[in-house]
């Protein structure tokens, strides 16, 4: 990938990524990574022309193959389902004393469009979630000098993408933060812990293998190379520092008490993924078939989280974050950086260098 350390940041999906902590972690001689997946392709070819004038170094786009689950890739919901979920959530809506959302409209994935411009960019590294790219696709992208990079929860998606002819694995183990991008099967049944599955992957794999979940200290890091690992992707603690795009009390959370607790759930987005656990998230446990399809669900919950943060309800707001979080140290992307190549150093070497000859 052009990179001097093997370090990667997470690239945040829902506008929590941002130019500066891209620049930050690839200026640093790591492999900065952006999440475009709600952007437009003008959006992302804006985005990419900011990257591009704050680092010369390597990068990382980042797009979700599905970026839907209504049955048949688009269209609607039926009158019955929308009203259903209109019951669960109407006391948090007349609490925040707002209007109930209405029914939402057709939705088309937006990833063809999307594809397209980031193969006319040609940034260094491409990574994908929640499926795997054509042949044709990674044939177009090797063509234009792009890497590919997919995502795995489980052995058997690590094995399809192999197959697929992409270049690396993320292995994504279950205590990392944000969604789990599962795609052969359901995401509750998906939840091996990210060392187990990085030496499935190892065993059965031939291309190289990222570990990601759970990893924020330099000895994290080691002990994902020692198993096995070609390098890792380091998501909560970079989404922690000042760089990234989230909301100052989103950062303020990760550092504090709240961080201890962590739960899986679909209540805000309609897909599984890892959150800081709030009252509301224990209300719901178990009422997912109550709830929209992705990203219905997310859109549907758009009014709720905004009047939520200007309340400061906070048990009505969705804070992403892995198990790690309690950990977290350091609020300044390039101070991590250096702490995860010193630490990750000394314990390979003595000398505090992860540089490889």
């Amino acid at each position: 990938m052009g990179i001097e350390y093997p370090i990667l940041q997470g690239p945040f999906g829902g506008n929590l990524s941002a130019v500066a902590l891209v620049a930050a972690v690839s200026n640093a001689g790591g492999l900065g990574g952006y999440g475009a997946y709600t952007n437009t392709p003008h959006e992302i070819a804006e985005t990419d022309r900011q990257i591009k004038a704050a680092t010369n170094k390597p990068y990382n786009l980042n797009l979700w193959v599905s970026d839907t689950d209504i049955p048949g890739n688009g269209g609607t919901i039926s009158k019955e389902r929308y009203e259903q979920t209109a019951k669960l959530f109407k006391p948090y809506f007349d609490e925040m004393g707002i209007p109930l959302p209405g029914a939402p409209g057709p939705f088309q994935s937006r990833f063809e469009n999307q594809l397209q411009t980031v193969l006319d960019l040609r940034p260094r590294v491409f990574s994908y979630l929640f499926g795997t790219l054509s042949p044709d696709v990674v044939e177009q992208c090797h063509r234009r000098g792009i890497i590919t990079i997919g995502a795995a929860t489980t052995l058997d998606e690590a094995i399809a993408l192999e197959a697929s002819g992409t270049d690396m694995i993320v292995a994504s183990g279950f205590e990392a933060g944000g969604h789990r991008p599962s795609f052969l099967d359901a995401a509750e049944s998906s939840v091996t812990g990210t060392f187990v599955l990085l030496q499935l992957i190892r065993e059965k794999v031939k291309i190289p293998v990222i570990a990601a979940g759970g990893i924020a200290t330099g000895a994290g890091i080691a002990a994902a190379l020692t198993l096995g690992a070609d390098a890792v992707q380091v998501g909560t603690a970079f989404l922690a520092c000042e760089e990234s795009n989230v909301l100052p009390v989103h950062r303020e959370m990760l550092f504090s008490d709240r961080a201890k607790y962590t739960t899986l759930m679909r209540a805000f987005t309609g897909r599984l993924g890892r959150g800081l656990t709030s009252q509301m998230i224990k209300d719901l446990q178990g009422k997912e078939s109550q709830l929209l399809p992705f990203p219905l669900q997310s859109q549907f919950m758009s009014s709720l989280r905004r009047a939520a943060l200007d309340k400061e309800k906070w048990d009505m707001v969705l804070f992403w974050g892995g198990q790690i979080a309690p950990i977290l140290k350091h609020r300044k992307a390039g101070v991590l950086m250096r702490t995860l190549i010193e630490e990750a150093g000394m314990v390979f070497n003595g000398n505090g260098n992860l540089k490889q000859d």
